[in-house]
Formats: structure tokens, sequence, C-alpha cells
């Protein structure tokens, strides 16, 4: 039971990035769904609370508007970068601490920068730390540790 819980929202998800609601596309999502929720460790602590439900909802309604944020704010600064007669790049990598203390939540944290343009998760270590290769590495550095303090915390509310 647990399996068909975690498989409805990636199955979602899967629909809104395909954007396609043909048959075929359904059982491919379903079954999609089915087998990464397979892949999944199992948790200890499995079942649903209710009583936990609204800020689990706030908390990613919250997270997705951040990211949509962010992948917006990327691309004008890489269409600003590219657009430019000079070009001016600063490329470089820095290094970004998550501050999850579980594995997905890093996880999930390189995705959220990786999606953004201009940056690209390229490494990370057992510490937690993501190496980010950016293409204006002085802008990226000031606004770094405020993002991802703010993605840790919106995280930290999702998987309580």
């Amino acid at each position: 039971m647990q399996r068909i819980w975690i498989s409805i929202p990636l199955f979602l998800v899967y629909l809104i990035l395909s954007g396609n609601l043909t048959i075929p596309n359904l059982v491919v999502g379903a079954l999609i769904a089915l087998g990464v929720s397979m892949l999944l460790p199992g948790r200890k602590d499995a079942g649903f609370n209710w009583k936990r439900s609204p800020a689990f909802v706030w908390a990613m309604v919250r997270y997705v508007f951040v990211v949509i944020l962010d992948i917006l704010k990327g691309g004008v600064a890489t269409a600003r970068i590219v657009l430019s007669p000079k070009m001016p790049l600063k490329t470089g990598i820095i290094a970004i601490p998550s501050g999850s203390k579980s594995e997905l939540g890093t996880a999930l944290s390189a995705h959220a920068i990786t999606l953004s343009p201009g940056e690209l998760v390229v490494e990370m270590d057992e510490e937690g730390n993501m190496y980010t290769h950016c293409l204006d590495v002085d802008k990226s550095e000031v606004y770094v540790a405020e993002a991802q303090a703010l993605r840790r915390n919106l995280l930290r509310d999702i998987f309580k």
C-alpha cells in the first residue's frame, strides 16, 4: 500500500511533465511511477499522517514555486549573458553545502540547482557538498547561500 501512495505523486508529476494524456502515455506513466517507487527504500514509519497533510501540501506548493522562480530567473540571466555582445562569462565551479541530513534532500537540492539555467551540479561528495558549474560565479556565490537555505527549509518541512 505504501508503494501506491508513493506512486500517485510520481504519476502526477510524470503527466505534468509529459503533457500527454493519451491512453498509452497514461499506462507508461503508471508503470514508470510504480517502477520508481519499487526502487525507493521503504520507510519504517509507513503510513500517511492526515494531520500533517496541510503543512505538507503548503511546503510542496512553496517548493515548486521557488524552483519555478529559480528557473525563470536563471533563464533570464543566461539569456542576458548569451545575448550580450561581450558575453561576460565568469565560469567556474563552486561548492554548495546541501545542509540536508538525508540523501533524498541532497538529491532534490541538486536537481533544483541543475534545473536552473546557467548552473549544473557536476559532483557531490560524501558530506553532501554539491560542486556546481556556474556561468557567472560571482552572482551565483552571492545567491547560493540564501537559495540553498530556503530549499533546505522547505524540504525539511516536506519530509518531516
